[in-house]
Order: structure tokens, then C-alpha cells, then sequence
């Protein structure tokens, strides 16, 4: 338990490491605006490690002399970075409205340095000189997110000066630096086929493609279940038939017809003997009341 605890706190001191000055804003006038709708200054810091970052321990100040000028609150959710992710601080001096909003503000038409420090106070994690020709609404950024000088000193060669909307030099607050407009694969494609000829003909062929594909699906898919079917029925009719008789063997035909001849004198022997007497049903009946053959009497002899 207690390595697992000295590993966490060892990643977390490893990952504030990675925590960089990724753009700044000095004068905003018809920028981004903060969650009470105002335009401050505006510091973005990006997490450009791999794991997330909890930033609650670190220092952000503008004052060479004072390394822990602005604490980041602790205990807000809002400041644990995800990867390669970033978070917004207004340059606002009313530190009072929230952990984003720091008690310092940037000057502008003058150079401004910010760094950020460690929990310890002393030990620098990154920092920036902010020009002094900064224009309003302009912003100081990294030409990509995070990448700076191997040793951690402040080297202008990887900053540029975004001027807003122009040849797709964006200002980014809140998101990466450098945004891709333009796909070049498409943009050749789109310089040899300028009819669309053929990325019609590739998407007919794709689609008629899928077709068959799925046709030729159905009819495995079909073969598979007849047979199945019939596999079926065969066992249900092999089941459902009775077993075949099997032949009796030991007897030959005169000994059946012997036998057969003896069970038909047997059966029919009383019509051939006297002292066995054959009873007919009457056809007709005779009513006792209309019939004359009961009133009969025989006379008595003498």
C-alpha cells in the first residue's frame, strides 16, 4: 500500500513536469471572454504528457521575485488536465471569481514574463517572455502544442505571433495551436480530376462493389441454411419410421401351408358334422298378436 502511495505521488511529480506555457493573450478587446462575460488577458497552459495532470499544487506568477504569486486553488475538479489537453487562465487580478482567474494582470506595450513553479515554490517548470509589440487581440503561441527548448529555457525561435484570421494563423485559446485546414491528398486529387469523372466513377464502383459483396453474402448465407433444412428433415423422417420387419427364418413353405391347411379344418369343421347344430337367424318376425301359429292347439289323442 504504501509503495502504490509513494509511485502516485513520484507520477504526479513527474507529470507536472510536462505542464507548459502554451499561448498568451495580453490585450483582449474582441476575443474570448471569461464565464462572467468579460475580455481579460489570458494565459493557456496545456498538459503535453500522456497521462492526466492535476495542476492544483503549482504556482503561475508574473513577478521574477515572487515564485508563488498565484496558488491554483485545490479541491476544484476543473484543474485535473486530461492528455495533451488545455485549460484557460484569466490574467484578470480578481482571483476571487474562481480558480481560473489569477491575481495578477498583464501590461500591455511592455514585455511581460510569466512562468509557473512547482508546489516547492522554487523549482521553475516553464516560462515565456511575452513581446512588447504584441498587437490587441493577437496572441504569443507555440508553433506546435508543448514543443519548447530541450532544456527548458525560454527560446522564441519555437514561438510566433497569431494575428487572428489570416493565411489560417489562428487564435486558439482553449485548443491546439496549430489547426490543419488544408488536406493535401485531397487537394491534389482534386487538381488532376476536375470534372469529378473520376471520383464519381470511385464511388459507383465502391457502392456496386458493396452489392455484390453483400449478394454473394446472401446466397453462402441461403446454400448454408437449405442444407441445414434438409439435414434436418432427413433425421426427422429416420427417426419417425418404424424399423423393417425382419424376415422369420426356420420355416419353409410346406410347413406354412400345413399349417395354414389344419387352421382351416379346425375353423370350419362343425359344418361337416351331425352332432353340431347350425342355428339361422329368422328373416322375418312374427308379431304374437297377429300371428295364427300361436293360437294353434294340437288335438288330443285317442
Amino acid at each position: 500500500m504504501l509503495a502504490a502511495v509513494l509511485s502516485a505521488s513520484v507520477a504526479l511529480a513527474q507529470g507536472t513536469k510536462g505542464l507548459r506555457i502554451n499561448e498568451v493573450m495580453v490585450s483582449n478587446t474582441g476575443n474570448c471572454v471569461d464565464d462572467y462575460g468579460q475580455r481579460t488577458a489570458w494565459i493557456e497552459l496545456y498538459n503535453s504528457t500522456y497521462g492526466t495532470m492535476k495542476i492544483s499544487s503549482v504556482y503561475i506568477t508574473n513577478d521574477r521575485n515572487n515564485p508563488t504569486k498565484y496558488a491554483v486553488p485545490r479541491g476544484d475538479e476543473r484543474t485535473v488536465i486530461g492528455p495533451h489537453q488545455h485549460v484557460v487562465f484569466f490574467a484578470d487580478g480578481q482571483d476571487g471569481r474562481g480558480p481560473f482567474h489569477t491575481n495578477f494582470t498583464l501590461i500591455p506595450g511592455q514585455e511581460n514574463w510569466i512562468g509557473i513553479y512547482e508546489a516547492d515554490g522554487k523549482t521553475l517548470i516553464d516560462e515565456v517572455i511575452i513581446p512588447a509589440n504584441l498587437q490587441s487581440n493577437s496572441s504569443y503561441a507555440l508553433k506546435e502544442d508543448g514543443v519548447r527548448a530541450l532544456d527548458g529555457s525560454f527560446d522564441p525561435s519555437f514561438w510566433e505571433i497569431k494575428f487572428g484570421i489570416r493565411d489560417g494563423n489562428y487564435v486558439t485559446p482553449g485548443s491546439s495551436n496549430f489547426v490543419i485546414n488544408v488536406n493535401s491528398s485531397v487537394e491534389k486529387f482534386r487538381q488532376h480530376d476536375k470534372s469529378g469523372v473520376v471520383l464519381t466513377l470511385m464511388a459507383m464502383g465502391i457502392v456496386f462493389s458493396a452489392l455484390i459483396l453483400l449478394s454473394i453474402c446472401f446466397f453462402i448465407f441461403g446454400r448454408i441454411n437449405d442444407r441445414t433444412q434438409r439435414r434436418k428433415k432427413a433425421v426427422a423422417i429416420a427417426s419417425s419410421t418404424p424399423a423393417p420387419i425382419t424376415e422369420i427364418k426356420g420355416d419353409s413353405g410346406e410347413e406354412i401351408a400345413a399349417i395354414a391347411m389344419a387352421l382351416y379344418e379346425h375353423l370350419n369343421i362343425h359344418d361337416r358334422e351331425d352332432t353340431i347344430l347350425t342355428i339361422n337367424k329368422v328373416k322375418k318376425a312374427y308379431s304374437p298378436w297377429s300371428s295364427k301359429i300361436y293360437t294353434l292347439r294340437a288335438n288330443p289323442r285317442r
